[in-house]
């Protein structure tokens, strides 16, 4: 059996620490040992601690005062420093062969929307480690309900798509912050996109002179036909089991399990 680990991706504040540590309460709970991978050289840990923690080899705040550089420009060299080193992650996750890994990664999405240093230590891990991996790509929903930024959330959840190669879950975190605010009806549009629909409020919202833009970027995202997301409410169990069960899916840790089609559709609570 292959390894398996998940790769928590999305930007700052999009909750993929609080998802982590949810991960962690559930698998507890059902009697799975699951541990977190910190990628993240400026982080500290919350809830549970970092089995292994990148700051070990290497932090931010070390890289900017002895560097003089910037945040992003210290992050970019801490992951080129990791690459130089894979071999001390080979060793801190040697012990860890038949435990679920979580890797919690920065929240600074140009690591794997454009620049190819975490595409480039995924295929360490499947290649070198026989991880089986499954990305998952976190935007918050008070954010993305606004239909234009719906759409730079969805290119950036391509980009990372196209960028890792690895199976992609999607997920619209923080759902519980506006479902007593818009109908189920409004959500579901998120969840399940319709491009078209979307587009018409974009359009509404914006001078004219930018319809043609959002027309190409609401043309692109149908083309795609592969952003659709999962609700995520951190506190509420069977939300984070229902990602789970699709993650097992992915990474085929449970095989016993029925596969779900893409287009099932996951409920949101009655609000």
């Amino acid at each position: 059996m292959s390894r398996v680990g998940v790769m928590v991706l999305g930007p700052a504040g999009a909750g993929k620490s609080t998802f982590c540590n949810s991960i962690i309460t559930h698998m507890q709970n059902v009697g799975r040992r699951a541990h977190i991978v910190n990628l993240d050289p400026a982080a500290e840990p919350n809830k549970y601690e970092f089995t292994v923690d990148i700051r070990d080899l290497i932090s931010l705040e070390d890289v900017m005062e002895e560097m003089d550089l910037g945040p992003n420009g210290a992050l970019i060299y801490c992951f080129e420093y990791l690459l130089q080193n894979l071999d001390w992650l080979d060793e801190e996750l040697g012990d860890y062969n038949d435990e679920y890994l979580i890797f919690d990664c920065p929240g600074q999405i140009e690591l794997y929307t454009h620049v190819p240093v975490l595409p480039n230590i995924v295929r360490h891990l499947q290649g070198q480690l026989n991880f089986s991996l499954c990305a998952t790509y976190l935007l918050e929903a008070p954010f993305v309900i606004d239909s234009s930024k719906f759409f730079s959330g969805a290119l950036s959840a391509m980009s990372a798509m196209i960028l890792l190669e690895l199976p992609h879950i999607n997920i619209l975190s923080k759902i519980d912050m506006v479902k007593d605010e818009y109908s189920r009806k409004r959500l579901k549009r998120f969840l399940n996109p319709d491009s078209s629909l979307l587009l018409q409020t974009a359009d509404a919202d914006t001078n004219p002179r930018f319809h043609k833009l959002n027309q190409a970027i609401a043309g692109l995202v149908d083309d795609f036909g592969m952003v659709q997301f999962l609700p995520l409410e951190a506190k509420n169990d069977d939300s984070v089991s229902t990602i789970i069960s699709y993650i097992d899916d992915v990474t085929q840790w449970a095989e016993g399990q029925e596969p779900k089609e893409p287009n099932d559709e996951v409920e949101i609570e009655e609000m």
